[in-house]
Formats: C-alpha cells, structure tokens, sequence
C-alpha cells in the first residue's frame, strides 16, 4: 500500500488495515481516486470495474470536511469518469444505513436502490443498502 499522509489516518475503517486500500488496491480494474481542495484533501474514492460492464464506486470523505458541500462533486466526478469508459454500463456504490445525508445525495443524483450486501467491517458484519445508476439516468442527471 502507498503512504498515507497523517491526516488521512482519521479517514473511517476504509484505511485501516483490511480497509478498502488494502481490499481494492491491487485488484485489476481498480482506481484509486483523490479528491483535494485548495484546504487539503476532501477524501478519496475507488473505482472498481467488474465483468459485464458495471462498476462499483465508494466515497470517504475526510471525517472533518463533511456538510461543505463537498461530497457532491466527488459523487459527480467519479461516476462521469467511469462512464467515460464506453464499456461501463452501470455503477453500484454502497452506503451506510446511518447515513441518510449520503443517501439523500445519491438520490438527487438519480441512483436508485438495487439491494443490500453484508461486509466484514472491524471484525462484525455490516449491512449496507446498494444504490446504482446506469449511463442512460447518468447523462439526463448531467443535461442543464
């Protein structure tokens, strides 16, 4: 895994060791993408593509940035970097259940419920809801 700069140690379970940089970091496919502003990083997301023309996309935001406003265009940016990708058809991201400010931010932008998955996070079982958007939904979000 590469370095990572202190003020990311207080990012969530995410870094942590068995966190998504050690889960998805060598996996083919993936990106790692970094999001700063001119006060630092905001947080950093992954970008997963899979076989059959879907991706999976996952957001940090930095635990002290949260409410600025910030997570809106890195949930932008991300899924129009993926579908930049003629073959991505689809992207998937999972979300906290107690987190209704993300989940209300991806229903704005048009992601619609799919599901749920259960994750091995700290040691427990977490149940996260599934959202996903497909290319089509994704460029009428981006029409003015």
């Amino acid at each position: 895994m590469a370095a990572v700069s202190p003020g990311i140690c207080l990012l969530d379970y995410s870094l942590r060791d068995s966190g998504w940089l050690d889960e998805y970091g060598g996996r083919k496919g993936t990106e790692i993408l970094v999001a700063e502003d001119r006060d630092g990083m905001i947080g950093f997301s992954l970008l997963a593509r899979k076989d059959g023309g879907s991706a999976e996309f996952r957001i940090a935001l930095h635990p002290h940035r949260p409410g600025q406003g910030l997570g809106r265009p890195v949930a932008i940016l991300v899924p129009a970097h993926g579908f930049s990708d003629a073959a991505c058809e689809k992207i998937i991201l999972l979300v906290r259940k107690n987190n209704p400010r993300a989940q209300r931010l991806y229903e704005s932008l048009r992601f619609s419920p799919c599901g749920e998955c259960t994750e091995l996070v700290n040691g427990e079982q977490v149940s996260f809801p599934q959202m996903e958007i497909d290319r089509k939904t994704f460029e009428g979000v981006m029409k003015p």
